[in-house]
């Protein structure tokens, strides 16, 4: 963060963030049900009222408890929301899963969102994108600028760690919640994606959750299992690993290891130097 940036306020960035609601007269929110989105939305809320629409892409790759949350969020916050479907593994190249894959995923994504805002004359889509994700190798951000996709955040300059302390001050029920990435990031870059390998992640990560991991990651290494949690939960780990082997060897890993760098988002993109 740079200096000029300190001397700005949350408080001075979340009215910018209200100035720029303002100026749309209606907007489409691309909603995962994630704290970005789901702030995005709530202040879309405050600012534009029943001029918002919530869209949920629903896809083979996205939870069914994910996009139950997203449901109940929408209802809670009182907006109106749709579900689009999203056949992702219809699309060879999210499929072949080279380093761009996540470039065609949110391609596949804006343009449905276009089609859909242009049948019901919404000028405008906006996404939760932060000023966090400037950080990380993101093509998906190319694909955001080709079908300009508005990311309010970034433009009035809020971090996660930000907007999470806001989300706590409205009151919204997933202001802490872990980050959440589509489970084809759990799988190397050149590794084919299937429906297995999906399923196999998402049953497995839902086990691990149930036992009070909160942030976690298991990546998919073809027989082995890498799993990532933060590392204060590493002696946790250690005290049920037997029944954590167990669960992902019953999910057809042979092997379960622990990652010791601990988690952190985009550890794929580290094979290709990104």
């Amino acid at each position: 963060m740079s200096i000029a940036e300190e001397t700005v306020s949350i408080q001075e960035k979340n009215q910018k963030l209200g100035e720029y609601l303002r100026e749309l007269d209606q907007a489409i929110v691309a909603f995962s049900a994630g704290i970005d989105s789901t702030f995005v939305l709530a202040r879309a809320k405050e600012e534009l009222g029943d001029r918002v629409l919530a869209v949920t892409a629903a896809s083979e790759t996205f939870p069914e408890r994910e996009l139950e949350e997203a449901i109940g969020l929408a209802k809670k916050l009182g907006v109106r929301h749709e579900v689009i479907q999203i056949k992702e593994m219809e699309n060879p190249h999210f499929v072949a899963n080279n380093p761009d894959r996540c470039y065609h995923c949110k391609a596949g994504l804006y343009s449905n969102l276009t089609a859909l805002a242009k049948e019901k004359g919404i000028p405008w889509i906006l996404d939760g994108a932060n000023m966090d994700d400037l950080g990380d190798y993101r093509p998906g951000r190319k694909a955001a600028k080709e079908f300009e996709i508005r990311s309010l955040l970034q433009e009035a300059g809020l971090y996660k760690q930000e907007l999470r302390e806001l989300a706590r001050d409205m009151g919204l029920p997933n202001w802490d919640k872990p980050s959440f990435a589509c489970l084809s990031s759990r799988i190397p870059y050149g590794s084919i994606i299937t429906l297995d390998k999906v399923e196999q992640l998402d049953r497995g990560e839902a086990a691990l959750r149930q036992m009070g991991f909160r942030q976690l990651r298991i990546r998919h290494h073809d027989k082995i299992a890498r799993v990532e949690v933060p590392p204060a939960d590493f002696p946790r780990v250690l005290e049920a690993a037997e029944q954590i082997v167990e669960i992902l060897k019953a999910e057809g890993f042979s092997y379960v290891t622990l990652d010791l760098q601990g988690y952190r988002t985009g550890s794929m993109n580290e094979a290709i130097g990104k």
